[in-house]
C-alpha cells in the first residue's frame, strides 16, 4: 500500500517531484550572488583598511624601514621610533594568555560536555562562562589593578625571593606587569576557547563514546584517547581564534603590562605591547609619530595574519593527516 501511494505521489505531478520554478530559481540565483556580494563587500573592505593605514604608514616606512622593527626606542621629541619591545610584549602576553586561557578553556569544555553535571546545570555554568565575552575590557584593567595585583603580589614576592635565579622569576612584581596582564588576557580568551571546544566536542556521534566504552575503556580514557583526538580540528581551531583575540587586546592590556619598553623574560616585569602602544600614543601623537603608529599598526596586523594563516594551515594538515 505504501508502494502504491508513493508511486500516485510521482505520476500526479506533486511538488516533491517537479522541478523548481522561476521563482524558486531566481529567489535561488538571488541568495547566491547575495552571498558572493557580501564575502567580495567584506574582501573589498579588508583591503580599504589596509590602504588607508599603509597610506599614512609610507613616509615612515620609507625613512625607517625595517630598523623600526629591530630599534627599542620610542621618543617622539627626537624623532626615534622603534617596536621591538612592543612585538616581543605582544606575542609573550598573548602566548602566555593562549597557554592558562587555553588550557582551562578546554578543560571547562570537557567538564561541560562530557556528562559530568545534570543538563540544567550544564546549560547554567554554560551561559555563566558565555557572560565573561561580555565584560568589558576596561573593566578586566580596572579589576586586574585593584583586585588582581594586590591578591598575587604575596605570591610573586615568595616565589621571587626563593626561585629569583630562574630568569622568569627575576624581579619583584611592583605593581602592573607581565602576569597580571596574561592572567586577565586568558580570562578574556577562555569563553572563545570554551564555547568553540565545547561545539567541537558536542558535535562527535554519541555512537563514537559508545563504542569506546565498549572497548573497555575508563571515562577519563574515553576522553583522552577518542573524544579529544577526534574534536582536536575543533579545538585547535578554537586556540587559534583565542590567540588571534589575544594578539588584538587594548584596553585591558594598557592597564595592566606596564608600557615598559624593555624585553625581559621575566613574568613579574613591566613590558608593553602594540596595541597598547597605538592606544596610548595616538591622542597626543604629532604628524611624525603618526605616520610612525600607522606603522605599528601594519605590523600589528601582519602579525596577526601571520598567525591565523599558520594555524590555518596547521589546522588544514593535520585534518588531511587524520583523513589518510
Amino acid at each position: 500500500m505504501a508502494k502504491r501511494q508513493f508511486v500516485r505521489v510521482i505520476i500526479s505531478g506533486d511538488s516533491v517531484s517537479t522541478p523548481p520554478s522561476r521563482w524558486e530559481m531566481f529567489s535561488d540565483q538571488a541568495f547566491k550572488g547575495l552571498t558572493r556580494a557580501c564575502v567580495l563587500g567584506t574582501i573589498l573592505l579588508l583591503f580599504y583598511v589596509l590602504y588607508l593605514i599603509g597610506k599614512e604608514a609610507v613616509p615612515a616606512i620609507r625613512h625607517y624601514g625595517l630598523s623600526f622593527l629591530t630599534s627599542m626606542s620610542w621618543d617622539a621629541k627626537r624623532g626615534e621610533f622603534g617596536i621591538l619591545p612592543q612585538i616581543w610584549g605582544t606575542l609573550y602576553s598573548s602566548f602566555l594568555a593562549l597557554v592558562i586561557g587555553g588550557t582551562f578553556g578546554v578543560t571547562v569544555a570537557v567538564f561541560l560536555t562530557q556528562d559530568f553535571l545534570p543538563k540544567s546545570l550544564q546549560v547554567f555554568f554554560k551561559n555563566i562562562i558565555e557572560l565573561l565575552a561580555a565584560i568589558p575590557s576596561v573593566v578586566y584593567g580596572l579589576w586586574g589593578i585593584y583586585v588582581l595585583i594586590p591578591l598575587v603580589r604575596p605570591l610573586c614576592d615568595w616565589v621571587h625571593a626563593t626561585l629569583g635565579w630562574i630568569p622568569f622569576f627575576g624581579t619583584t612584581l611592583a605593581g602592573p606587569g607581565m602576569l597580571p596582564a596574561a592572567l586577565v588576557l586568558a580570562i578574556m580568551i577562555l569563553p572563545t576557547v570554551a564555547a568553540v571546544s565545547q561545539d567541537s566536542l558536542l558535535a562527535i556521534p554519541y555512537k563514537v563514546k559508545e563504542a569506546a566504552y565498549g572497548m573497555g575503556t575508563t571515562r577519563w580514557e574515553a576522553i583522552r584517547k577518542v573524544m579529544l583526538p577526534t574534536a582536536s580540528h575543533g579545538i585547535f581551531g578554537a586556540l587559534v581564534l583565542g590567540l588571534g583575540r589575544a594578539l588584538g587586546e587594548t584596553m585591558a592590556l594598557a592597564m595592566l603590562v606596564g608600557n615598559s619598553n624593555q624585553i625581559t623574560l621575566s613574568l613579574f616585569s613591566p613590558a608593553n605591547t602594540l596595541a597598547a602602544l597605538l592606544a596610548l600614543n595616538f591622542p597626543e601623537a604629532g604628524k611624525v609619530e603618526t605616520q610612525a603608529l600607522m606603522y605599528a599598526a601594519i605590523v600589528l596586523l601582519l602579525i596577526t595574519l601571520m598567525v591565523n594563516v599558520i594555524g590555518q594551515v596547521i589546522i588544514t594538515m593535520t585534518s588531511k593527516h587524520r583523513r589518510i
